[in-house]
């Protein structure tokens, strides 16, 4: 009896770990480089530590510039993060380059935020950025910025060292960066394929994984906003409000309950808590089915491709297996009676997410749209959505602004001995040219063949051949 009481006690106690307790180990990467580029110490931000990069520090080898110095602002708006008051300048190409551990995706973040010092205007800057080779940024320019921006890259790295580049616009501008975040990504986080949508056909697409991203848009649908405070991987997450078409037909749901990741599912590195509990739906109130599509559209550049990752998390239905909906990606059928019953291993309120490729068209937006299927019933909910992210994939050229290749973008950068050397080689020809004519035409009047008199030869001819000479001459 004693023996059954305590199976039946530990047992209930796995019920309980397993139902209320959250037994997923916080991701911790291997390479974690957080950079306070120009300050003199170091900062917290959002608990995370960022490393001063002045000469001295822990960090100060990883910096190689010819010609850098740090501003500080004088004053900036109250509660701005203090990786914000400072700023590496750099007036002519530089790079900082860090040691990988950890090949695979990483995660690059460049931190930019424009002030006035007393040394320099950040507005007044413009320059390039490449990463690993990949151009990431051409002709930013801080006058540009009104307030702090993140520009956030996802890439594979295979080699040892991953470097990034600034390299000032021209001779006259300069490049800056206030903040540096380098991070190895979770395994999970990018895999290998995705759906390709072009038109009505959906393909494999191959090498997912080895493409180099630029996060667009990572957008939380019907919460609120989430911090990197509250993400696992530090990320920020936008409400859907700007993004979504129209609200007509569709509701908000939020969920007080826990969610529950599965092993070889969405991890809580592919989308947080906060974002899987909430969601706009579109349900249906009696035996009819709503004909409406909840629609987001972002604006995005041509000639790019895009991925799209759809967050779905069924925190809405009362029972399994009643959850059946379409999603479009510009507004193709991409996926047709999804069911996430089905999709999730049967269990409710588990993420699920879906990696879909589309060509950016003429209407310069990527849109995402969810609504009823042939498969949908009435009294229940007819579709869902959790959370939209939308990346830049890097062009044929390795680029992910422009159409210039690195090699152009450095060899745009003027050479220091160019703008000299050229008039100094000029003229030094000229001077040589001179000479050359000079010293002819001297030797034309003095230069006369020798041969030796002979030496009966009287003196009068001596002076007469002297004289014929010099007539010839």
């Amino acid at each position: 009896m004693e023996t059954l009481l305590t199976r039946l006690g530990f047992s209930f106690f796995l019920l309980y770990l397993f139902t209320f307790c959250d037994l997923s180990v916080s991701f911790s990467p291997i390479d974690n480089y957080l950079v306070n580029c120009g300050a003199s110490l170091d900062s917290t931000v959002d608990n995370r530590r960022f490393v001063s990069d002045s000469s001295g520090s822990s960090i100060s080898h990883l910096l190689s510039s010819p010609q850098t110095f740090s501003v500080c602002a004088g004053t900036l708006p109250p509660g701005l993060p203090l990786i914000y008051h400072t700023a590496r300048v750099f007036t002519a190409p530089s790079k900082y380059v860090f040691d990988v551990k950890d090949p695979g995706t990483h995660m690059v973040r460049l931190h930019f935020h424009q002030f006035s010092s007393s040394k320099l205007n950040l507005g007044e800057s413009q320059f390039h950025v490449l990463v690993n080779g990949l151009v990431a940024l051409t002709n930013f320019s801080g006058g540009n910025l009104v307030g702090p921006k993140v520009v956030e890259y996802l890439l594979w790295v295979s080699s040892e060292k991953l470097e990034i580049s600034f390299v000032p616009a021209k001779r006259s501008k300069f490049s800056f960066v206030n903040a540096i975040e380098v991070i190895s990504a979770p395994k999970d986080l990018i895999l290998e394929t995705a759906q390709s949508v072009n038109g009505d056909k959906v393909e494999i697409f191959e090498g997912l994984n080895k493409q180099a991203f630029e996060v667009m848009y990572r957008v939380t649908v019907g919460g609120a906003k989430v911090t990197p405070f509250n993400d696992s991987l530090w990320r920020t997450w936008v409400p859907d409000d700007g993004y979504l078409k129209s609200s007509e037909g569709s509701t908000r749901v939020y969920f007080a309950g826990r969610i529950k990741y599965q092993a070889g599912g969405a991890s809580r590195e592919v989308g947080p808590d906060n974002v899987y509990d909430s969601a706009r739906l579109i349900e249906s109130k009696n035996a009819s089915i709503p004909n409406v599509n909840l629609t987001w559209e972002f604006p995005v550049i041509e000639n790019y491709k895009y991925l799209v990752r759809v967050h779905f998390c069924d925190i809405a239905s009362i029972s399994l297996g009643l959850l059946f909906f379409n999603v479009y990606v510009n507004g193709h059928l991409a996926f047709r009676d999804l069911d996430l019953s089905d999709a999730t291993n049967y269990l409710l309120a588990s993420p699920f997410y879906a990696d879909f490729v589309v060509d950016a068209d003429h209407s310069g937006v990527v849109s995402v749209s969810v609504g009823p299927s042939n498969k949908s019933m009435g009294y229940t909910v007819d579709a869902i959505l959790n959370g939209v992210e939308i990346m830049k994939m890097n062009n044929s050229v390795g680029s992910l602004d422009g159409n210039l290749p690195a090699e152009l973008v450095l060899k745009c950068w003027p050479r220091r001995s160019v703008g000299i050397l050229l008039p100094l080689i000029a003229f030094a020809c000229l001077l040589l040219s001179l000479s050359v004519i000079i010293h002819r035409r001297k030797g034309k009047v003095h230069h006369v063949p020798w041969s030796k008199l002979p030496a009966d030869v009287p003196e009068i001819f001596l002076k007469q051949g002297g004289l014929q000479l010099s007539s010839k001459v």
